[in-house]
């Protein structure tokens, strides 16, 4: 398992498909390049595959993931139920073939539908166990979960203190399965936007070190005047919204989708300029003795310092993960003035 440090894009695939080539769609994953390929790809077992067809999914996962040399990480989404011990049966035999056979090329497993943090750390018992059986450190397959139910939002603090010191890497909205636990209906004017879950599940992640991912925008297609187009537009306010809030990435349904996350989720060249311009005047002025100095108009002290860092953090840390689309989204001179800067407050 590699530091996990990126996932602007959380990808699902479905394992398998009614179709002559059962892993159409988790082949095109594994096989995307430049923008089109997720921080995350997400093999899933679960709701994007048919009930009747789990076992080939798995079998799909099994064969197709060390064929391919992926830029990103793997992380198969096996099935699992707070409520239903044969979900959680399928899902412990999910995790031990996928450690067993796969363990050295996956970055770890997503468990859904996850109940109180009893629940959690029974889903990171089972994957300690495969770990166990089959030879692999300890800790070195990762578990993230999907916060989608009442029980685990109302533990969401506890869950986060317990990833803090355990393999817990991420927590994931699922909105549609949250939505439907709390009897919510679809009154035919979009969902919810869920902003202080959003915010929770942002500072909690934040707090515990762990990354938060907002959750699936199914609204694909729009159609207007006879014709069907893909719903850009919502998409990128969805994922705008969520930067906004803090959360580290976003929940991808389709390779536009994750071409969008990974460029959303990352600083523009002109975000970048401004800040790296401003964290270079920063530290010009702090060398003459000055805590806090006006530019640009703004007054920037630390907490203002620390917000322009993020940017040159994130785009330090797609440099080191995806070099390739830090080069062609940046300028070599700014990026290179990116890498060099200083950034202690200090």
């Amino acid at each position: 398992m590699t530091d996990v440090t990126l996932c602007r894009t959380f990808q699902t695939a479905p394992a398998a498909v009614p179709k002559d080539d059962t892993a159409k769609y988790l082949r095109s994953g594994l096989t995307a390049e430049g923008f089109q390929a997720p921080d995350w790809l997400v093999p899933d077992m679960e709701d994007g595959t048919a009930p009747d067809m789990k076992e080939t999914g798995l079998e799909n996962t099994i064969e197709l993931v060390p064929e391919h040399e992926f830029p990103g990480e793997i992380w198969p989404r096996v099935e699992w139920s707070y409520e239903d011990e044969a979900f959680r049966a399928r899902g412990r035999d999910q995790i031990d073939r996928l450690v067993a056979e796969i363990g050295d090329e996956i970055d770890g497993v997503v468990v859904p539908k996850v109940g109180r943090l009893e629940d959690v750390e029974r889903a990171a018992e089972a994957i300690a166990e495969a770990e166990a059986e089959h030879g692999h450190p300890d800790g070195s397959i990762g578990m993230s979960i999907i916060v989608e139910t009442g029980r685990a939002r109302s533990d969401l603090r506890e869950i986060a203190k317990f990833g803090a010191d355990s393999r817990l890497t991420a927590l994931v909205f699922g909105p549609v399965d949250y939505a439907a636990e709390l009897g919510a209906r679809d009154l035919g004017d979009g969902r919810p936007r869920w902003d202080g879950l959003l915010e929770r599940l942002s500072n909690e992640a934040s707090a515990a070190g762990l990354l938060a991912i907002g959750g699936p925008f199914d609204d694909l297609f729009k159609e207007r005047a006879g014709l069907t187009y893909y719903n850009a537009d919502g998409y990128a306010d969805q994922v705008e919204h969520e930067a906004h809030l803090g959360l580290d990435g976003s929940w991808s349904l389709y390779p536009k989708q994750t071409i969008q996350a990974n460029t959303i989720h990352m600083p523009t060249p002109t975000e970048l300029e401004r800040d790296v311009s401003k964290i270079e005047r920063f530290n010009a002025a702090k060398r003459e003795g000055t805590g806090a100095v006006t530019l640009d108009g703004q007054m920037v002290d630390e907490a203002t310092f620390k917000v322009f860092r993020n940017s040159i953090q994130q785009v330090r840390t797609i440099h080191g993960r995806r070099p390739e689309q830090a080069e062609e989204r940046y300028d070599g001179a700014l990026l290179e003035r990116a890498l060099d800067l200083e950034l202690s407050y200090r």
